[in-house]
C-alpha cells in the first residue's frame, strides 16, 4: 500500500500518528515540511532552467546534492539558481572564474559534479 494511501486512511480513520505508528501528513509538514517543500521547489527549478543542457547539469546535481543540503547551503544553492545559464555554465567548466560572492562550497560540488546519463535516455 502506498504512503499516501496509508496516511490517508489512518486520517480518516480518525487515529492519530500515536495509534499504531503511524505518521499522518500534518506530523510530516510540521518535521520535514518547510525545508522538503524548498528542497523539492529547488529540484523543480534545477530541472525547468530553460537551456536543456542546463536542465540536465543543474537538475541531475540537485537529484544527486540537495537532499543532504541543510539551510545554509540552501540558501547557496538557490543563489546560484538565480544566476543566468551562461553564467553558471562557464563558472562550472572553468571557462570563467567563479566569482567571490558564489565562491563557496556548493559552487565547488558543482563544479566538481560530473554528469552521468540515465540509462534508456
Amino acid at each position: 500500500m502506498s504512503r499516501a494511501m496509508t496516511d490517508h486512511s489512518t486520517e480518516a480513520s480518525g487515529r492519530g500518528p500515536d495509534h499504531g505508528g503511524a505518521k499522518s501528513i500534518e506530523d510530516e509538514t510540521i518535521e520535514d515540511g518547510p525545508i522538503e517543500d524548498r528542497r523539492k521547489r529547488l529540484r523543480f527549478r534545477s530541472w525547468h532552467r530553460g537551456m536543456r543542457e542546463m536542465d540536465l547539469l543543474m537538475g541531475s546535481f540537485a537529484d544527486a546534492h540537495v537532499g543532504g543540503f541543510d539551510g545554509r547551503r540552501l540558501d547557496a544553492y538557490e543563489a546560484l539558481l538565480e544566476m543566468s545559464d551562461p553564467d553558471l555554465y562557464n563558472w562550472m567548466s572553468g571557462r570563467e572564474p567563479v566569482p567571490a560572492e558564489h565562491d563557496n562550497d556548493v559552487m565547488r560540488l558543482l563544479t566538481g559534479f560530473r554528469y552521468t546519463p540515465r540509462q534508456g535516455s
